[in-house]
């Protein structure tokens, strides 16, 4: 579980001393409930994201307790430092989209047949509840040659969950080197 604060002044002067201070400025929303603003220690919650198990995690501020996914991100263009995150409530019996990421296991055929293996969409949108929310989609990519490639179609969905793709679009393939 993340622990971080809540923010009483969301002013410049405020927002850069704690960003002086190093913590990460975060918005906390969801359907039906208040913003709330917020701070977590920047290199706490970049320890936490790399390594959370699900793509849904749990916050905690004060005594309360919210399970989020990262929505949205902002970094430094120069640096690459994280300046600012958008975190969204799950809301229980609430349907949302949401992008899940996509994985692959195996090395494609087409690898030793002087292909390389190109990712189309790294994420694909979904809608659904928020308790069947997939964690990844996971694609076996060994079968894959040269020239082929998985379509969205391809992909099986749990139940409970849409997929709000164009099903034509490729997600990954295998395409000739030049």
């Amino acid at each position: 579980m993340l622990e971080g604060i809540i923010r009483e002044s969301i002013d410049k002067k405020a927002t850069k001393s704690l960003r002086r201070d190093g913590y990460l400025i975060a918005n906390i929303y969801g359907r039906g409930i208040e913003n709330i603003n917020a701070a977590f220690k920047k290199n706490e919650f970049i320890k936490f994201v790399k390594n959370k198990p699900s793509l849904k995690f749990t916050v905690k501020l004060g005594n309360v307790t919210h399970d989020v996914i990262i929505q949205d991100y902002q970094k430094d263009p120069v640096t690459s430092d994280l300046l600012h995150v958008d975190l969204r409530i799950l809301v229980k019996g609430d349907k949302s989209t949401f992008m899940v990421p996509v994985k692959t296991v195996g090395t494609p055929i087409g690898l030793k047949n002087k292909g390389v293996m190109i990712y189309s969409k790294r994420r694909i949108k979904v809608e659904c509840d928020a308790e069947v929310l997939p964690d990844a989609f996971t694609l076996d990519v060994s079968k894959l040659d040269v020239g082929n490639s998985i379509l969205v179609r391809d992909i099986v969905a749990p139940q409970g969950v849409t997929i709000r793709q164009q099903m034509a679009d490729a997600v990954v393939g295998v395409i000739k080197a030049k």
